[in-house]
């Protein structure tokens, strides 16, 4: 499946399904690229109005690094699916002999670093994402603010949701060590960016309770 290029009423077809793949993971990117877009789209709203043209500059360069980000967010809604293929295959293989046991063990977990991979790299977009809606909220067009906070409010999501996904393989490694650091880095990117996300939104909802 094409995930990438497949129409919305389609990619929540098959996100409805029993298919495991398209699930969380990608669901999260998904989301996060969304939020990101709509701070592009405030970008778009700001630029060229003469009132922002102090701030003009700037924003044309948060709206360049936000387009990155929808770019490779929308990449890893596919790959995130392609990574948990050999996880799938991992959990049914057989284990009545030892040497098959350890066989599995040993795919399983290459296999769960793998799948724990794609949810991290869609956190720390989501991360960079959020960064960027703080400019987009203080600094773009006013008429388009609220569209700020939802943007911020989606890539918070989308941070929160691929956490889980991280967070349900690292469980189920053997390599604590590893499991362990990945969690912890996670967890730092957890309590740092929802905070922020969360002053970005109180930020938005205080201007719109202006009067």
């Amino acid at each position: 499946m094409d995930l990438y290029r497949m129409e919305c009423d389609k990619f929540t077809e098959v996100l409805s399904s029993s298919d495991p793949t398209p699930g969380g993971g990608g669901a999260s990117a998904l989301v996060g690229a969304i939020g990101v877009a709509l701070g592009s789209m405030v970008a778009n709203l700001t630029v060229g109005k003469k009132k922002y043209a102090d701030v003009e500059e700037e924003i044309k360069g948060l709206r360049t690094k936000a387009e990155s980000l929808r770019e490779q967010l929308l990449i890893l809604v596919q790959k995130d699916a392609d990574n948990f293929e050999p996880l799938a295959k991992a959990y049914g293989m057989p284990k009545d002999t030892e040497e098959e046991k350890k066989a599995k063990a040993e795919i399983m977990e290459k296999a769960l670093k793998e799948a724990c991979s794609v949810p991290m790299d869609i956190m720390k977009l989501c991360c960079e994402a959020i960064e960027l809606h703080e400019g987009f909220a203080h600094k773009g067009s006013a008429l388009a603010v609220s569209d700020a906070g939802v943007g911020v409010e989606f890539c918070k999501a989308a941070l929160r949701g691929a956490s889980l996904n991280v967070f349900i393989n690292t469980k189920l490694m053997t390599d604590r060590e590893y499991a362990d650091k990945i969690n912890k880095e996670a967890e730092d990117m957890l309590k740092k960016y929802t905070a922020k996300a969360d002053e970005i939104f109180e930020y938005v909802r205080g201007c719109l309770k202006e009067k």
